[in-house]
């Protein structure tokens, strides 16, 4: 395993900024968000011109590209985008995309449909899916977030711990997750509030690491942690960077 973070720690950031952040606080790998929305690289961009968007994530200021985590526009070139997004990780050495689930209320049969096509894509270039276990989203309860995995042929899951420690499935047991993990995003959480200062919420992360490590699990821990209010966010970032460092 090895530490890792997310440029959408840096919401609204553009990419070079966000990547130049992640430099000063001394991380080496980095997960690239790719979304719709937003100043950074758009799955559009990848579609439109994917040479460029390849070019922008080789040149990562001597961070190493580990995971994009994407998010394509919906309608008619979802999953061109996403392919697109598959053959940039190809290019570019990366194993692993990260997409969100569908809403809660998104029937689950059509949700099934959607993440074999996204899969099927995948695979064609090598790349590994995983699906974010995310509040408010089908993937909230971990019971269901395996069953999807049982459902969809190489889907594997990106574990966000808070949604089973914050949210309508606090307390929830979720060790039947672990061997199912491509990924992760890690921030501190308690039962009330899905962030919070590290060291002052529930995630133990000794724990959660030997958890990972005996199901084999030899990927990215990413930091995943965006700003609070009246909190030092470079702070935050570096204090997790070493935590997470001292148990590996």
């Amino acid at each position: 395993m090895f530490v890792a973070a997310s440029t959408d720690c840096f919401p609204g950031v553009p990419l070079d900024e966000a990547l130049s952040r992640l430099v000063d606080l001394e991380f080496n790998r980095v997960e690239i968000g790719i979304h719709a929305e937003g100043p950074g690289l758009r799955p559009a961009d990848v579609l439109a011109d994917l040479d460029r968007a390849i070019a922008q994530c080789r040149n990562t200021q001597r961070l190493t590209p580990v995971a994009f985590a994407v998010d394509p526009d919906p309608g008619e070139n979802y999953y061109r985008q996403f392919a697109a997004c598959c053959k940039l990780a190809k290019a570019t050495k990366v194993v692993t995309i990260t997409v969100r689930s569908g809403e809660l209320g998104t029937p689950f049969n059509a949700e099934i449909e959607r993440l074999r096509e996204l899969a099927a894509i995948a695979i064609q270039d090598g790349v590994v899916l995983g699906v974010l276990t995310q509040e408010g989203r089908i993937s909230q309860d971990p019971n269901t977030a395996v069953v999807l995995c049982q459902q969809v042929k190489g889907l594997g899951i990106t574990l966000d711990p808070s949604p089973f420690i914050c949210g309508p499935h606090k307390g929830d047991q979720y060790n039947n997750v672990f061997k199912h993990v491509v990924h992760t995003h890690l921030r501190d959480t308690t039962k009330d509030k899905m962030q919070v200062r590290i060291g002052q919420g529930e995630i133990e992360y000794s724990r959660l690491i030997t958890q990972l490590s005996l199901a084999h699990y030899n990927r990215a821990l990413c930091v995943h942690i965006t700003p609070m209010d009246d909190v030092d966010h470079v702070g935050e970032m570096r204090k997790m960077r070493l935590l997470l460092e001292s148990h590996l």
